[in-house]
């Protein structure tokens, strides 16, 4: 299946001539011209980049990490990054239909508008969920890494702790707004679930952070089956990759990780591949201490590896985000094209990605 990608936006069409150009260049997939919309379609599956900076830390107008996936109307959210709350509100997003929050680890520029999201969504007079709902992610670590020394406890909290720990810390208003403006018990609507791992695979903070594994399924329901899997970003453990697969096609995400072959299982002939990317250039010209550079390489893929990932999973368009540093659009593809020929796109915020030509 191709894929057919377009501005998503109330106020301008982002993105547009370099993301176009790219598909048509490369000859793969439906180019069609860049529209402005105010909602993605109702029916179909559409990826819709949100947000694709990497953090913690504001380099440029990109927004904070997350992406949504649209299926049929159904809203699935993968991170919750800085400027999420508004980006779901500017693109028009579904979220009175909000089936699933998934987190790919606990990192805060995937976590830190939680609070956002539920607060600013929350019952049908903001326009916002009113049916429970899962919030899938990562389970305790169990420990620091070797020779951590914990700053703040619990030093290991996972997705249900961080999940309660967000309701208690505004209880009073949860409080107030379900007394005084009939709103549904949030915790009611929220359903937390830590990812657990299958007995057989040995991985730990102090161990192997992440052993080749099969895909296990995290999540269900009668339009998506959703399936995780370690991947690589050290020192933080658990971190996860998903595959989504839908009516219209699959769509895989590689989460913070280095180049590994569980996100070349996650992607198997998937549609589409939103892949992070480091250009480390960025940071060894400002001049960062060897020791953060060592950092970025361990724990991130620069975009010649996430094209060979791509490659060897048989993904038909790659999706550059959660972009680390500052580059050009050639800096960013180029590289991925020595090794893969499928279409490749270095997202912008509020792109949409239509699969298997569902508009």
């Amino acid at each position: 299946m191709g894929t057919e990608h377009h501005g998503l936006t109330r106020r301008s069409v982002l993105g547009a001539s370099a993301g176009l150009a790219t598909v048509s260049a490369l000859g793969v997939g439906s180019a069609t011209a860049a529209e402005s919309a105010s909602s993605v379609p109702d029916t179909g599956t559409h990826v819709v980049t949100l947000g694709t900076a990497a953090g913690p830390v504001v380099r440029g107008p990109r927004q904070g990490i997350a992406t949504a996936i649209v299926v049929d109307g159904a809203l699935y959210l993968v991170d919750v990054g800085l400027g999420v709350t508004r980006q779901l509100s500017e693109t028009g997003m579904p979220v009175d239909r909000l089936r699933a929050i998934l987190l790919t680890h606990l990192h805060s520029d995937h976590i830190c508008e939680l609070p956002g999201v539920l607060l600013y969504n929350w019952g049908p007079n903001v326009g916002g969920f009113d049916e429970p709902f899962p919030i899938v992610g990562p389970g305790r670590a169990g420990a620091l890494p070797q020779g951590a020394r914990p700053a703040v406890a619990p030093p290991t909290p996972g997705t249900e702790d961080l999940v309660g720990s967000t309701l208690s810390g505004y209880a009073y208003d949860v409080n107030i707004r379900v007394h005084d403006e009939g709103r549904t018990e949030l915790d009611q609507l929220v359903q937390p679930r830590d990812i657990r791992l299958p007995e057989g695979v040995a991985a730990g903070p102090r161990a192997e952070l992440a052993p080749e594994m099969s895909p296990l399924e995290v999540y269900r329901d009668e339009q998506v089956r959703v399936l995780a899997a370690l991947v690589e970003h050290p020192p933080v453990f658990p971190c996860f990759g998903f595959r989504i697969e839908t009516p219209h096609g699959v769509v895989a995400l590689s989460g913070d990780t280095t180049e590994h072959p569980n996100v070349v299982r996650l992607a198997r002939g998937a549609d589409v591949l939103v892949h992070e990317a480091m250009y480390l250039d960025y940071y060894r010209d400002k001049g960062f201490t060897p020791e953060y550079l060592q950092h970025l390489a361990n724990s991130h893929t620069d975009p010649a590896g996430a094209g060979r990932v791509a490659a060897a999973a048989g993904a038909r368009h790659l999706v550059f985000s959660h972009l680390g540093g500052v580059a050009t659009y050639e800096q960013w593809a180029d590289p991925a094209r020595e090794s893969f020929g499928g279409t490749i796109t270095v997202a912008d915020d509020g792109q949409m990605f239509s699969l298997g030509g569902s508009r």
